[in-house]
């Protein structure tokens, strides 16, 4: 039997449906035919889905599901599916629930036995993960980073020994205090790639090391406008040196309040870590800054 098949919509089925993170032209056949054949289209701006099914010339009925009324208007979707409609749940761009709505009412419809059906397409983290030129064979998506400070530099004090590649989106308004943030956390040589704007007309995709990338960014305010992702290189040091990033970490809070030799004692003692050790990259910090 052929496991290609034209598209088939069922009664009481949701259905998850990527649309274009820019260019319309980058939805698929079979999310057309199922945008075009539902019942009812939950959006996350109706707005939007309303200029995308206009210009493919598709009159489903919309209505919205976003993030301030999820919950109560759940258990209505619920309803209908129950009744034998099918719907199709789609975000303002790229795959419904990544850092979108929609999470709550798939796992509404696994507890009431409604089948949910999946359609692949587009998704900005990764089309930005495979231009990136940073290896993709292992990676971690953390969506947004915190809007606070503190809580942006303790997610990526969390992050600082994670391997694997990593993928953040990011708003034009917090872009320079995130990367101040990573060079402070991270250190200024971990590479980074910034993508931008990603299939639309003014895409770029630029990659350097974080202090590179911030200074590049401060040229031109037209590099920190529009829709983000970054992607972090992951640690690759050794185990020795990934124990000391956090230490270092330490230790450079402390130096702001203490001397130098009381702050590598606490430091030495609160990570096990010889006290020779951390004196010499001091040393070695200091003759790189010169």
């Amino acid at each position: 039997m052929n496991q290609y098949y034209q598209t088939i919509i069922s009664e009481k089925t949701l259905y998850i449906v990527p649309t274009p993170i820019g260019n319309y032209e980058d939805i698929t056949k079979r999310a057309l035919n199922t945008l075009e054949a539902v019942s009812l289209i939950a959006a996350e701006d109706t707005r939007n889905t309303k200029n995308l099914l206009k210009y493919f010339d598709i009159n489903t009925n919309l209505c919205a599901l976003h993030d301030h009324n999820e919950h109560k208007k759940t258990n209505k979707l619920i309803i209908k599916l129950q009744d034998g409609h099918s719907i199709a749940l789609v975000s303002d761009a790229g795959t419904p629930l990544i850092n979108d709505p929609g999470y709550y009412l798939v796992q509404r419809c696994y507890a009431v036995g409604i089948r949910v059906i999946p359609l692949p397409g587009a998704c900005a983290a990764i089309t930005a993960l495979c231009a990136s030129g940073i290896s993709s064979n292992r990676f971690c998506y953390e969506g947004f980073l915190p809007v606070k400070t503190q809580l942006r530099k303790k997610k990526l004090l969390s992050l600082l020994e994670e391997s694997r590649t990593i993928i953040f989106y990011e708003s034009t308004h917090r872009l320079i205090e995130s990367l101040k943030d990573i060079i402070e956390i991270m250190g200024h040589d971990r590479y980074i790639v910034l993508a931008r704007e990603l299939t639309k007309r003014w895409e770029n995709i630029y990659g350097a090391s974080a202090e590179k990338l911030l200074n590049w960014i401060l040229e031109d305010d037209m590099r920190r406008r529009g829709e983000m992702v970054l992607i972090i290189q992951g640690n690759h040091k050794s185990s020795k040196n990934i124990i000391g990033v956090k230490a270092l970490y330490t230790l450079a809070l402390l130096q702001k309040e203490l001397s130098l030799k009381t702050a590598i004692t606490l430091v030495a003692k609160i990570y096990g870590i010889k006290k020779n050790i951390l004196y010499q990259h001091t040393l070695d910090k200091i003759k790189d800054d010169k």
